[in-house]
């Protein structure tokens, strides 16, 4: 019986050792640099530990809508941004499959600002998520970021100096 022990550790570890480097190269990947034109966008002057935005942008996160083509099909939004990214409790993810998980600080603080509004603006190539600037103004997409940011800070306003 020792031996089956034995047995099932080293499969257990050589699937672990497999399958860990991938995991640790996609967090380790470099990300993209914004393009030109949003280099210079930045989160407005006292805007990250802002409550009054925060909560506006908690409301755009939680109700914005809209329609986008996804692979030839008609995709919506229904719920704002929580259509994807608020997280289902019973599997502790977001409820959208591949949609970025805001809890997470260490991936979450490789973003800059600019990065960060430009993914948003644009939406994400290859993906589910769409290009919200024809929908919401700069200011608009703003405040949900910073709502955004509080997630990976406890739910607690912070600045981003990352």
């Amino acid at each position: 019986m020792d031996w089956l022990k034995r047995g099932i550790s080293v499969a257990v570890l050589g699937v672990m050792c497999v399958a860990m480097p991938a995991f640790a190269d996609e967090e380790d990947k470099p990300l993209k640099p914004p393009p030109p034109e949003y280099v210079d966008k930045h989160m407005p002057k006292g805007w990250w530990t802002d409550a009054k935005i925060i909560a506006e942008g908690k409301k755009l996160f939680e109700t914005a809508q809209l329609e986008f083509d996804y692979k030839g099909k008609k995709e919506q939004v229904k719920e704002g941004c929580s259509t994807c990214h608020a997280i289902d409790a019973a599997k502790d993810r977001p409820k959208q499959r591949g949609a970025r998980d805001f809890r997470v600080a260490k991936k979450m603080d490789k973003f800059s600002d600019s990065y960060w509004f430009w993914r948003i603006s644009e939406g994400v190539a290859k993906t589910k998520m769409p290009a919200w600037k024809g929908k919401l103004s700069e200011e608009e997409r703003w405040k949900v970021i910073a709502y955004e940011h509080t997630w990976s800070h406890g739910n607690k306003p912070a600045d981003h100096a990352h």
